[in-house]
């Protein structure tokens, strides 16, 4: 019996260690492409893979509407008014803001439900560069530590630069460029105060703003346009 336990123990403890190494294997992987990604603009990301394959099992030829345009190209008032709208405190916290989190629990606890989630814009692009949309504790947790990475690396312009480039804005729209061209016809330079606004508070759930916006939604868009000249970027 004493030998059973051994050889279990001694299983067990290579299995465990395989997969340690493996787990530490895919972090270095990932920081490996954060590294890269300083300088380097990403190409596809995880998100935009995941929204494809979605398009083409209705139709195969389908393709995503996306554009890469440098920081300058982008109007200050889209920067402003999605710090404004996702992250008011971008500039002020080290990937993780404790206070919105605190705010957003407290909101989720007054309504009953999930209705804040509190996810700072570095943590957001950490999950849409390389992780899926699924809610898990595990995905939250590699959520958190690609997001370190992330602000362990690059700077906080680069950050909303990859940001505004990837994020996801419509119906297989992805990034300011595709998505001010889809929504006003103009580049993502000439975005003015209000469509800026508009652009802002669809990013919680374009697929679903994009067909139609509530009154609610309209409404906090005027209060992001309202609090748009206080927001700081970099």
């Amino acid at each position: 019996m004493r030998k059973f336990w051994r050889i279990s123990w001694r299983l067990s403890w290579r299995i465990a260690k395989w997969l340690l190494l493996l787990l530490l294997a895919y972090q270095l992987w990932l920081f490996g492409h954060v590294l890269l990604w300083k300088w380097v603009n990403p190409g596809e990301t995880s998100f935009m893979s995941i929204r494809l394959d979605e398009l083409r099992e209705k139709n195969p030829k389908a393709e995503l509407k996306h554009q890469w345009v440098d920081y300058p190209q982008i109007s200050s008032h889209l920067k402003r008014a999605v710090v404004a709208a996702e992250d008011d405190r971008f500039m002020e916290h080290h990937g993780f803001d404790l206070r919105g989190i605190q705010k957003a629990l407290e909101k989720n606890q007054r309504r009953g439900k999930s209705v804040a989630g509190g996810s700072s814009i570095t943590q957001q692009l950490a999950k849409n560069l390389f992780l899926s949309p699924s809610r898990s504790y595990v995905r939250k947790v590699e959520e958190a530590i690609v997001a370190m990475m992330i602000e362990l690396v690059w700077d906080k312009r680069r950050i909303l630069e990859v940001y505004l480039n990837v994020v996801e804005w419509g119906n297989g729209v992805f990034g300011a460029e595709a998505a001010a061209r889809h929504y006003y016809k103009v580049p993502a330079a000439q975005i003015g105060p209000s469509a800026a606004a508009r652009m802002a508070v669809m990013l919680p759930n374009p697929r679903k703003y994009e067909k139609a916006m509530p009154a609610w939604v309209v409404k906090h868009a005027s209060r992001v346009q309202a609090r748009m000249r206080h927001s700081r970027i970099p």
